[in-house]
């Protein structure tokens, strides 16, 4: 087997111009296939951090509360008490976070938007602060009651600063309208569309627009110290919730919002809570995920047949120009599964040097451009999840692109390296 590989290795000097120009396209191919994995797997962190600080937590224990049979309000009703079972039954809970929920227009002076409300304690969020970046103004100004935090492309179109007044105006259960007046603490760097939909204000903002007590809030954010633990989570929260005496809904993966006119349909009063995890509350986003991880295959299988389709060229070209030498071979000896074994050898050798040299450049353009903030457009930041390109290098996927390459390169090299190894001597030393 050394043998071979010496031999492979060789040829491929020999012939270093086709080496140098398959190699080159072979490289080319891992390189934007290890570029888009990069980029694939940062806009997936990138929507995790996001969504995990914006609009969900690990898990959620969230809810309903009807009145009357028609009308209901995204409410958890002393949720003191149902942080208790929580906190028994889960091992592994990090921290959990009260949040109040609302849906509001947000009126200045000069425009206005449609934004969902999280009411936040920030002495209880520890991630809050560092995954939002402000441009100006303070955290700690959401502390003090009648305050705000609304995103960049938020404040442009309100035509705001820090300091400035603005008004929401909510649709309360009863079907009547209350409004608060707000002044405006801090304005966070965009993060893709879930920025584009939310602002934070202080819980007891919530509670008065409402007009509910402090012992209630919109949904529970629970996270968990160890994610893959999530559907085993999952399963134990939902049983511990029963067995403590409360209504369940059946289980629904899509976000809180889409829920209100089937909840609303339903003929029960009082208080239900609905469990979702984090990808279920998102699940309306996860479309821009498999459209980026399409377009990533989509492009490699093409390119990936154009590689093949020139290896197989070559090495057809290659078998023609040695066929006196591959009749030497047999001749003195050289077994057919030998013959077949040193081409198939030589693309393998190809193609492996080829690919982790592609891997590195990969990885690397998409580690400068990672840690260069490059700023991307508002539309694009609604796909990206973020202001700036986000890459995150998963060395799985990464191995798992050189392998798909590499395998693909490898076996198409049999069907050339049979038809050599089935020359007789006699005829391949004849050739000329």
């Amino acid at each position: 087997m050394k043998q071979l590989f010496l031999i492979a290795i060789r040829n491929l000097v020999q012939h270093r111009k086709r080496s140098l120009l398959l190699g080159g396209a072979i490289c080319g191919v891992t390189m934007l296939l290890v570029f888009l994995l990069s980029l694939s797997s940062g806009v997936r962190k990138a929507m995790f951090e996001a969504a995990t600080t914006i609009q969900t937590g690990h898990i959620n224990v969230a809810g309903f509360y009807k009145v009357t049979a028609g009308r209901s309000a995204p409410v958890v009703t002393d949720y003191n008490k149902v942080i208790d079972v929580i906190q028994k039954s889960l091992p592994d809970v990090e921290y959990i976070v009260p949040r109040g929920r609302g849906w509001a227009r947000i009126v200045s002076d000069t425009g206005s938007i449609q934004a969902g409300l999280a009411g936040v304690n920030l002495s209880g969020e520890p991630y809050l602060q560092k995954v939002l970046h402000l441009v100006s103004g303070n955290f700690s100004g959401l502390n003090q009651p009648g305050t705000a935090l609304i995103f960049e492309t938020q404040a442009k179109k309100l035509g705001v600063k820090v300091g400035d007044m603005i008004i929401i105006s909510s649709l309360m259960p009863n079907g009547t309208n209350n409004t608060l007046d707000l002044r405006v603490a801090g304005i966070a760097q965009d993060v893709g569309m879930f920025s584009m939909f939310s602002i934070f204000i202080p819980q007891s903002a919530i509670n008065q627009l409402y007009q509910i007590n402090e012992n209630n809030t919109g949904a529970l954010y629970v996270y968990i110290k160890n994610i893959q633990n999530l559907p085993r989570d999952m399963d134990i929260l939902r049983k511990s919730l029963a067995n403590a005496g409360y209504s369940l809904m059946d289980s629904d993966p899509r976000a809180f919002w889409f829920k209100f006119d089937s909840v609303n349909r339903e003929d029960w009063t009082g208080q239900k809570l609905d469990l979702t995890t984090w990808e279920e509350e998102i699940s309306f986003m996860k479309w821009t995920l498999t459209a980026l991880d399409g377009l990533t295959y989509i492009l490699t299988m093409i390119l990936l047949f154009i590689i093949v389709i020139g290896i197989m060229n070559s090495m057809w070209i290659a078998i023609n120009e040695r066929t006196r030498e591959i009749g030497t071979l047999r001749a003195i000896g050289m077994h057919r599964r030998r013959v077949m074994a040193m081409f198939v050898i030589e693309a393998f050798t190809l193609s492996a040097i080829a690919t982790f040299a592609g891997a590195v450049l990969g990885l690397l353009v998409a580690g400068i451009l990672h840690i260069s903030h490059i700023h991307i457009p508002t539309g694009a930041q609604v796909f990206l999840m973020a202001n700036t390109l986000k890459f995150s290098f998963n060395f799985v996927r990464v191995l798992g692109g050189m392998s798909l390459i590499i395998s693909a390169t490898t076996l198409i090299s049999l069907i050339p390296s049979l038809r050599a190894a089935r020359l007789k001597p006699v005829t391949a030393m004849q050739h000329k």
